[in-house]
């Protein structure tokens, strides 16, 4: 049995910031080096030994592994109102901000490959647009809604008293068979929006993660993350098949299988170091970086690669996009971030300041709270 792990309120497992980041370039560079060329929306000419950048889109399941160990730690200590209040703060003002300016950009430089209307981007303030019959505004935010939908079920739990540690083991079995039986036998487009059937897997593992951070790697935990990871590995299996469809491409299920058993590896690594060995500036700017990079990158970059793709070399203006995206990100970060949330939180304290929010929240860690 390993060691139980004890973090005071307030302090962070600092390493899940450098991975945060390294997702998002993952995911960043899936789109750039293969994704818009293999769709045709970007009409840069890239070299054949970029193709290997098509298993990228793993980084978001790094992401919401990460996700479930971060949520679990965030409501700690919390009422359902201020877990919601937290969450609300931490991802919406940031959301509205970047998928303003990428309709604001694509807009104005995007047309003819990519285009965006003012009903899109109304609709986009809801973060599923698609309730209102229009597209997400960028690709990328079908993670973001997987995320809000997966902080409701905890709200929902927290309401009942059912989001407790001694109640893990029902909600992540219950949540990984009602999975395999939609993906196996119906596929329900519904089921899937709705309860993440095709990502559950990755989101237990990170539940799994925060249980074996407060009581040991005990035997049902291991059980937990053997169920957990074999789920997912299903799932990412069945995913790779979809994009074989989708983009007309080979996927190895090997290659597949093999990077998500090291993207559990990696995270679980972190969690057990706790800290990182970069400064705590450097640290928390990583991590801060991560959430703006990722909502702004992808339809910018196409925009950008269609300006100047065919007059520099494909692997230059790659890297420079990369270097112009994080450092717009940054400068969000760093003078948008902390304001709006503390705008947000203050303003939906008093809204609902009603006896649910009676104390003080817990910080949570790495970005969490």
């Amino acid at each position: 049995m390993t060691q139980v792990q004890h973090v005071a309120p307030g302090e962070r497992v600092g390493v899940l910031d450098e991975l945060r980041l390294l997702a998002a370039l993952s995911v960043a560079l899936f789109h750039f080096g293969f994704r818009g060329k293999t769709l045709g929306v970007t009409e840069m000419t890239l070299p054949a030994w970029i193709s290997v950048l098509k298993y990228g889109y793993l980084g978001v399941q790094m992401f919401f592994v990460i996700s479930g160990f971060v949520i679990a730690y965030s409501a700690e200590g919390r009422t359902p109102m201020q877990f919601a209040i937290a969450r609300f703060a931490r991802i919406y003002p940031m959301f509205v901000l970047c998928m303003t300016l990428t309709f604001l950009i694509v807009v104005t430089y995007g047309a003819p490959q990519i285009n965006a209307t003012v009903p899109q981007w109304a609709a986009n303030l809801l973060v599923q647009p698609e309730l209102l019959g229009q597209q997400v505004m960028d690709g990328s935010y079908w993670s973001i809604s997987y995320e809000v939908v997966f902080y409701g079920w905890v709200f929902v739990l927290m309401t009942l008293g059912a989001f407790k540690l001694r109640l893990y083991p029902a909600i992540i079995v219950g949540w990984l068979l009602v999975s395999i039986i939609d993906r196996a036998f119906f596929a329900n487009p519904l089921m899937r929006h709705l309860v993440l059937t095709d990502e559950s897997g990755f989101f237990c593992i990170g539940l799994v993660f925060y249980a074996a951070f407060r009581e040991g790697y005990t035997l049902r935990n291991f059980v937990l993350l053997a169920l957990s990871v074999a789920v997912a590995l299903y799932q990412s299996v069945e995913m790779a098949q979809w994009n074989r469809e989708n983009y007309g491409v080979g996927y190895s299920d090997l290659v597949v299988s093999v990077s998500c058993l090291a993207i559990v590896a990696i995270v679980a690594l972190a969690i057990k170091r706790q800290r990182s060995l970069l400064p705590g500036g450097m640290m928390l700017a990583l991590g801060g970086i991560s959430y703006p990079l990722y909502l702004l990158h992808q339809h910018i970059g196409y925009v950008i690669f269609n300006k100047v793709g065919a007059t520099a070399s494909p692997e230059a203006v790659i890297a420079v996009t990369v270097l112009l995206l994080v450092g717009i990100s940054y400068l969000l970060w760093r003078f948008f971030d902390e304001p709006s949330r503390r705008l947000t939180r203050s303003v939906l304290t008093r809204l609902f300041d009603n006896g649910f929010y009676l104390s003080r929240p817990k910080k949570g860690i790495s970005g969490a709270e």
